[in-house]
C-alpha cells in the first residue's frame, strides 16, 4: 500500500536539507523506511505472501545502497540520517 500525499509531504518536509528537496539521499532513505516499516507490519499478518516479501528486498537493498553512496559523500550527513530513522550506524 503506498503512502498518501500528505504523510510524504511530512517526510519530505522533515528530511529536506534545502526548501524545495525532495530527492536528495535523506528524503529517499526516509521515504523507504517508512515504507519498509509499513510492509513489514503487512507481512507479519499475511506470512506466505512472497510478492510483497521480494518487494521489501528490494526495498531494503536500495536503501542500503542510498546510504552507502551517503557514506562516502558525507560520513556526518550518513550518521545523522542513520540516527534519526532509528538504524545502526
Amino acid at each position: 500500500m503506498p503512502l498518501s500525499v500528505t504523510q510524504k509531504q511530512e517526510i519530505i518536509k522533515e528530511f529536506q536539507t534545502v526548501d524545495g528537496d525532495t530527492g536528495s539521499p535523506e528524503v529517499q532513505i526516509a521515504l523507504l523506511t517508512k515504507r519498509v516499516d509499513r510492509l513489514t507490519e503487512h507481512l507479519k499478518s499475511h506470512t506466505h505472501d512472497n510478492h510483497s516479501r521480494r518487494g521489501l528486498l528490494s526495498m531494503i537493498a536500495k536503501r542500503r545502497r542510498l546510504i552507502n553512496f551517503l557514506e562516502k559523500v558525507d560520513k556526518a550527513r550518513s550518521s545523522s540520517i542513520a540516527k534519526k530513522i532509528g538504524l545502526k550506524g
